[in-house]
């Protein structure tokens, strides 16, 4: 995370592992810690810093985590588009092993829960630089929709709060579909305004921690489910942005239940009980459209 909204009080480095203060200790000579990004749900640590009189962005990843190798493998090939425009913080350490990154600091605010998540031309500007990501690669993968698939099927198994009936409804739907070929974009993984910082009225991007190749619709179903359908203005602006809809219709309902399915079950998992009760929304949505 860049930005200032929702920052606590600041932590020193004594909630990051052994190795990975050793390693800002040798990158970043006297840091000061001052302000703690983390949003607490999953086991990644991020901090804003200063050293040296530049402010910085140190995110650790805990001896679980999952999503600092895909924040580095961003950062290494598919943001240029962004940090040349500095649209989004440049790496400027990085250890896989230790599972940690340091980045400039980008100055600015989270859209979340602002008047600028229901600003068109932040929308629009989201929508442009979306696009920017998208456009640099584009690869078939025979086997992306079995994956998916798979997935869904494997948190229906594990821990949720899905009733049982809707479960069987579920299944059903997702061991019916077809396994077309996907053609695969780099993508940012949870794009909506929760990961867009404005300064000066110009959006920028943060946090990539779910950054992966996928079809390039998947970048849209956040937004889908709260910020276009609480205002359809939102929705133009951004398509007027990002220049076409990569949504057809049918991978776009699989997509739809695929998050729908996703959001529920780690909801219940890590305990944030509003992302939940949106996941089950979403199930009923999607079942029923």
């Amino acid at each position: 995370m860049s930005g200032t909204e929702g920052a606590t009080s600041a932590r020193d480095l004594g909630s990051l592992s052994a190795a990975q203060r050793s390693l800002v200790d040798g990158w970043l000579p006297g840091a000061v810690v001052e302000a703690d990004l983390s949003w607490r749900l999953i086991e990644t640590t991020v901090l804003r810093v200063a050293s040296g009189g530049r402010t910085y962005v140190v995110k650790a990843g805990g001896p679980g985590d999952h999503h600092l190798a895909r924040e580095i493998r961003a950062h290494l090939n598919w943001l240029a588009p962004w940090t040349t425009i500095g649209r989004a913080p440049m790496l400027v350490f990085h250890d896989s092993e230790a599972k940690i990154v340091v980045t400039q600091y980008l100055p600015g605010s989270l859209a979340l829960r602002s008047t600028w998540a229901d600003d068109p031309d932040v929308h629009r500007q989201a929508g442009t630089l979306l696009a920017l990501l998208h456009g640099q690669l584009r690869v078939r993968d025979d086997g992306w929709e079995a994956r998916a698939n798979t997935r869904s099927l494997a948190w229906l198994d594990g821990r949720h709060r899905i009733a049982a009936d809707v479960v069987g409804r579920l299944r059903g739907e997702v061991m019916s579909w077809p396994t077309p070929p996907a053609y695969l974009v780099p993508t940012h993984g949870d794009w909506q305004p929760r990961n867009w910082i404005i300064h000066d009225d110009v959006v920028s991007i943060i946090d990539f921690g779910r950054a992966d190749l996928r079809p390039a619709a998947t970048d849209f179903g956040r937004l889908a489910v709260q910020d276009f359908r609480r205002d359809p203005r939102l929705e133009q602006a951004f398509m007027e942005g990002y220049g076409t809809d990569p949504r057809e219709p049918a991978a776009w309902r699989r997509m739809r239940i695929r998050d729908a399915i996703g959001t529920a079950a780690w909801a219940c998992q890590v305990g944030d009980e509003e992302f939940e009760a949106q996941g089950h929304g979403m199930i009923a949505d999607a079942l029923a459209g």
